[in-house]
């Protein structure tokens, strides 16, 4: 029952109206029986530092930071943790005594998925890596961790240039020259978040043996065409869902089950291609 002492969690990006998060946090806070909710609020950029100010002074004691705001979000806390001071980019806020502390899970939810999908660990792996925004930080970020050999392109050469400064990776002039060597594909771009998105390369260039990684959750066409090629493939989904379960451990102190996450999700896409 939602009362006075209902405490606020969330995610706010723009869009985020498509968001999964609420379905299975929401799922979470039943499973740890708190007074909470978990809700979506979508928040333009020029608005973000509102966003912030009204997160500190309101029950809110936690949310998501999606795209765009994964960057922006930073000079705005009034703290960081040490990881995510190193990946420049923010995923996860916790709010404590009206002050806002940012971290970053998504490279543990990254990395999990990635070795679930590899069935393997990612040192020595050749993984290219597709974009430099705050996803591809935090990506980076647990690849050169795990020492994985990393090929990273973005379509603004610059930026691919600064981070390079910062993690140990070798710039590629296109994904097909990456695609060359790579055992591991990561899209780490928002192309494929909007059905109309161009192709980030042509596919085809797909070589048997390579796995895909699409940090876009959902049926991506760059997971449907690795898995008509009969390659390794997944979508952000399991990255999203643990990504998720580290927020809820760094807002509440506990983990919970995997698996209560995926199930929320999976019958919430059950329920809703019903109605469609």
């Amino acid at each position: 029952m939602i009362d006075a002492s209902t405490e606020l969690f969330g995610v706010t990006g723009y869009p985020v109206r498509h968001s999964l998060s609420p379905v299975f946090q929401n799922a979470l806070i039943k499973w740890a029986g708190l007074n909470a909710v978990y809700l979506a609020f979508e928040v333009p950029p020029e608005e973000l530092p509102a966003f912030v100010r009204f997160a500190k002074v309101n029950p809110v004691r936690g949310f998501n930071v999606t795209v765009p705001h994964k960057e922006t979000i930073v000079p705005l806390l009034d703290g960081l943790d040490e990881t995510a001071r190193r990946i420049g980019a923010v995923n996860t806020v916790k709010v404590e005594n009206g002050k806002a502390y940012g971290y970053n899970t998504d490279w543990i939810g990254f990395l999990k998925s990635a070795r679930g999908l590899l069935g393997r660990p990612l040192k020595g792996v050749k993984v290219l890596v597709l974009g430099a925004g705050g996803v591809a930080k935090a990506i980076l970020y647990a690849l050169t961790r795990e020492g994985a050999e990393v090929l990273l392109w973005n379509r603004t050469r610059e930026k691919a240039l600064a981070l390079a400064q910062k993690f140990p990776v070798r710039l590629v002039g296109s994904p097909e020259e990456g695609l060359k060597e790579a055992e591991l594909v990561v899209n780490a771009t928002s192309l494929g978040l909007k059905k109309d998105d161009p192709p980030i390369f042509d596919y085809a260039l797909l070589r048997p043996g390579q796995a895909v990684f699409d940090a876009v959750y959902g049926d991506t066409p760059l997971v449907r065409e690795a898995l008509r090629r009969g390659l390794k493939a997944a979508d952000g989904l399991s990255m999203l869902l643990w990504q998720g379960i580290e927020s809820f451990f760094i807002w509440n102190g506990c983990r919970p089950p995997y698996e209560t996450a995926r199930r929320a999700v999976e019958e919430y896409l059950a329920w809703r291609k019903r109605g469609s």
